[in-house]
């Protein structure tokens, strides 16, 4: 079983292969089809002993030139120090432009290895091979790489298109419960900005997917990276439309940084799309029973739908000064007009958002 979507671009056109045991594949399609003279695989300490070790191993098989970086796991390491390390072992290592990168595990991983991509020798290509639900369906695709700034996430980064992207569904196996649900909140996200059929079939089968339903589970992924291959076709840098795709991450990516990242990035996002939800109430937007059925679907799917009691709600405001989206400061809020349709660009008084945050403690 093997499904293919292309991601179009002017300049930087893709494709996305997704099937199962897709990994034992990759070295075949390397060498039938080469990106590189020879591979760096960029991963995590957890991801290497899964998969990566046995990567390394069959690319050497195929008498493809590969070496194995790896980094402690967790996103605290999605950071410039790390990056250079990861720069000094690849320039040590003998490898020059006609060198590429795989970027083997979650969004730490891939943002990383990308980021190290797009400026290592002014640009080498790179391949993405993501192994978390929440990487498959959303940060492996469409080009944005970076790392954090001790005053906000992804701050430091570029637009940096993969050459191709591999999922495979037999990875979210050996992801905890925890983990799989991690990437639910991104799913629902695509259904509450752009598509209420979507929003409506997770309500049904959120649970299947949870528990690897395989017919649901494809179709779920499939359904979200064609959405957001939709949007990053029609605009690929954020300009404007792109910004949909932040729905519920202004607070989201605050929550993740005042929490100093002991909140996932799943978790953070769906408390970030509850609040956002409910600020798009505050503003006369969106109707309280859809408010209502956004906090179910993210119950539903184990997600938490409240702020914990020991985050600050003003620090989460003063974090949001410096989210990627704000302008001079003032974040620029995606809200909700009913399920199925946002609205970009808005600016919300702080005193809403406060009552906001307060009222989901």
């Amino acid at each position: 079983m093997k499904l293919e979507i292309n991601i179009n671009k002017i300049n930087d056109s893709y494709h996305i292969l997704m099937g199962k045991a897709l990994l034992n594949r990759i070295p075949k399609i390397l060498k039938k089809k080469p990106f590189g003279s020879n591979y760096a695989i960029i991963t995590d300490s957890d991801v290497k002993k899964l998969y990566g070790n046995k990567l390394l191993k069959d690319l050497k098989k195929e008498k493809i030139k590969a070496i194995l970086i790896s980094f402690k796991a967790g996103e605290k390491r999605k950071n410039r120090f790390i990056k250079e390390k990861i720069e000094n072992k690849i320039i040590e290592s003998g490898f020059n432009r006609d060198a590429a990168i795989i970027a083997l595990g979650g969004g730490v991983a891939g943002d990383l290895a990308g980021f190290v991509a797009a400026t290592l020798y002014r640009g080498i290509n790179f391949i993405q091979v993501p192994t978390t639900l929440l990487a498959q369906i959303d940060s492996s695709m469409g080009g944005k790489v970076a790392v954090n700034h001790p005053l906000g996430k992804n701050l430091i980064g570029a637009f940096y298109q993969p050459k191709l992207v591999f999922i495979d569904i037999n990875t979210l196996k050996s992801l905890s419960k925890k983990d799989l649900i991690n990437g639910l909140s991104e799913m629902v996200k695509y259904g509450l900005i752009l598509n209420k059929d979507f929003f409506i079939f997770l309500e049904k089968n959120i649970k299947k997917i949870i528990n690897l339903n395989e017919k649901i589970l494809i179709s779920a992924i499939k359904r979200s990276c064609e959405i957001k291959k939709k949007v990053i076709e029609k605009d690929e840098k954020e300009k404007n439309f792109r910004k949909i795709l932040n729905f519920g991450h202004t607070i989201g990516h605050s929550l993740e940084l005042v929490s100093k990242y002991k909140l996932s990035h799943g978790e953070a996002v769906s408390i970030g799309i509850v609040a956002e939800a409910q600020i798009s109430k505050e503003l006369n937007l969106l109707k309280n029973k859809d408010v209502d059925r956004v906090k179910r679907l993210l119950e539903k799917a184990n997600l938490p739908v409240k702020l914990p009691k020991n985050i600050d709600s003003k620090k989460l405001i003063y974090a949001a000064k410096f989210d990627k989206k704000s302008i001079k400061k003032i974040p620029h809020y995606v809200l909700l007009e009913r399920i199925g349709k946002a609205k970009l660009n808005v600016k919300v008084p702080n005193k809403i958002i406060s009552k906001v945050l307060d009222g989901l403690k």
